[in-house]
């Protein structure tokens, strides 16, 4: 089977997505079912939701890899997830990892099948998110697009803007999709890093 470079990039995306999926099963004390289940939710849902909105047939459900690639990922953190979790820490990293790659491959997507730089932009938000918000919801938590206080939604907006922009320029391909998906994981890294926060409504104080 052979990859071009933007397949090879979109089944990186899934890898990492899928390790933050599996590594929250592993905190929340879950099965491997579990643990499967959350790492392929988390990979493979955006993606799956930009295809349907694109009234495309999803990805994940005409290439075995896409389904492949999260289940190793899920074997790699049922063996090994102590080691994974101490090569960096390991959720909050893969998650900004998978955010930006997802959010500029599902922009350049978007783009390639015609809708509008802003609507394409909305689109790969969504492609970044999506997996993010059902793993939450499966995990019983309250997904992190509703409480952005570390800046999740805001760094996918700002990558997709940049690779809906660099199109607009006549940049494309995987340069434009890298450079887009560093930045948005360079702004989570250091909203993480630096305790950015969104801004609450005038005169809410912050929970706690």
């Amino acid at each position: 089977m052979i990859f071009d470079v933007n397949e090879l990039l979109d089944l990186a995306g899934i890898f990492v997505f899928a390790l933050s999926g599996a590594l929250l099963g592993v905190r929340k004390r879950l099965d491997v079912v579990g643990m499967a289940v959350l790492g392929e939710m988390t990979a493979l849902g955006g993606g799956i939701l930009r295809d349907l909105i694109l009234n495309l047939r999803p990805a994940a459900f005409e290439d075995i890899g896409y389904v492949l690639v999260p289940l190793a990922a899920t074997v790699i953190v049922f063996f090994w997830h102590p080691q994974v979790e101490r090569v960096m820490p390991a959720v909050l990293v893969f998650d900004a990892a998978g955010l930006g790659l997802f959010c500029a491959v599902g922009t350049e997507k978007a783009l390639t099948y015609g809708l509008s730089p802003v609507h394409a932009a909305l689109l790969g938000v969504t492609t970044a998110v999506g997996g993010g918000i059902l793993r939450d919801i499966l995990a019983g938590e309250i997904p992190r697009l509703l409480y952005d206080r570390q800046l999740y939604a805001l760094p996918a907006l700002l990558g997709a803007a940049t690779m809906a922009a660099l199109s607009t320029m006549g940049l494309h391909g995987w340069p434009a999709v890298l450079s887009s998906a560093v930045l948005a994981f360079a702004l989570r890294i250091l909203a993480v890093r630096l305790r950015l926060r969104a801004p609450l409504a005038r005169g809410v104080r912050p929970p706690g």
